[in-house]
């Protein structure tokens, strides 16, 4: 009889002991709060198409908005991007720290005189998008 005991104390300590959870689980890191939006990076894309006998004389301009928008304290990029099978189109792909940097760069005198100058030289209007940028931990 006491062997029996023994047995099924034995099995019930290694019963409880296999239900015991093992080291709890790390908890989750806590989401922070969502940034505001005068304070998240913004990302702009302008999609432009150049008449074909303008292209150089767009490429020359550009090259003046994006050495100067280069040099903005608010701006961590600025490129231009030539699309390779329609020499034509572009992309201005721009990184700014913030929506104030970007009302800063449409205030710049160089930026204003960018579209009228090269407007006669485009095939239809500029596809301009603003976008908040999403970072990865």
């Amino acid at each position: 009889m006491r062997k029996m005991f023994l047995t099924l104390t034995a099995g019930m300590i290694l019963l409880a002991a296999a239900c015991t959870p093992k080291t709890p689980a790390p908890a989750e890191p806590a989401l922070a709060a969502p940034v505001a939006d005068s304070l998240a990076k913004k990302m702009i894309t302008a999609r432009v198409f150049v008449k074909p006998e303008k292209v150089t004389d767009f490429i020359e301009a550009a090259k003046f908005i994006i050495d100067s928008s280069n040099m903005e304290a608010g701006c961590e990029s600025y490129q231009l991007y030539q699309n390779p099978y329609d020499k034509s189109q572009f992309i201005f792909v721009e990184v700014w720290k913030d929506q104030m940097a970007i009302d800063n760069h449409f205030g710049m005198s160089y930026f204003k005189a960018f579209g009228p100058k090269t407007k006669d030289w485009l095939l239809k209007d500029t596809e301009l998008k603003i976008y908040d940028v999403t970072l990865n931990p």
